[in-house]
């Protein structure tokens, strides 16, 4: 090998030499820039374990807002109690639509429509104006009623159906002595601002 070739051999070896190294250094700098800027792997598994951790609190939030809202708040609302205050609502109404006096029509009047709500309010104050004050009036109607038994027909959380059994007195200016009259009633009722009143009045 003469004296040129040996030159150019080691000139071709130092070429190669510095290209790896280029090469090395450029594929290492990735790594110094993460090692450098980058999130460590125990940071990042702990960000991790908290961010699933958060969406498991989230979605356990939500069940237990749809259990309450759908399951325990409905019975809450439609348990014992409740049937007694829809009960009683129901029968103090009853009591109220069924009994007035000739002397205290306004009055009695005004106590009936405290108990009322919606169409039927309106259309127990037409009736009021338009047939049973003037027929009172004139005839010297007086009727008081009393529940006998009642009991929830259909119950829900804003609304309910009470079967009311009543017995109704009844006297005239032509018959001063009171007749008795049994009958029963569905009265539906609607939750009004927590409050139970009545929305139909169907005599059965």
């Amino acid at each position: 090998m003469t004296e040129d070739h040996v030159n150019e051999s080691i000139a071709a070896e130092n070429d190669w030499a510095a290209t790896e190294t280029a090469y090395g250094e450029e594929a290492a700098a990735p790594q110094r820039t993460r090692r450098r800027f980058g999130v460590p792997r125990a940071l990042r598994s702990k960000t991790l374990i908290v961010a699933v951790l958060v969406v498991l609190a989230l979605i356990s939030g939500g069940a237990a807002s749809w259990v309450y809202f759908k399951q325990y708040r409905p019975d809450q609302l439609t348990d014992a109690g409740v049937a007694r205050a829809v009960v009683s609502a129901a029968s103090d109404g009853t009591v109220a639509v069924m009994s007035y006096s000739p002397d205290t029509l306004d009055k009695d009047f005004a106590a009936a429509r405290a108990h009322l709500t919606g169409n039927f309010l309106s259309y127990y104050n037409q009736l009021t104006q338009q047939m049973m004050s003037p027929a009172a009036r004139q005839k010297s109607i007086k009727t008081s009623a009393h529940v006998m038994r009642a009991a929830v027909k259909d119950l829900h959380p804003d609304s309910a159906v009470v079967l009311v059994f009543v017995d109704q007195n009844t006297s005239t200016k032509d018959s001063p002595d009171s007749t008795m009259t049994p009958s029963s009633v569905l009265v539906s009722m609607a939750r009004v601002n927590d409050n139970w009143l009545i929305t139909e009045f169907e005599p059965v």
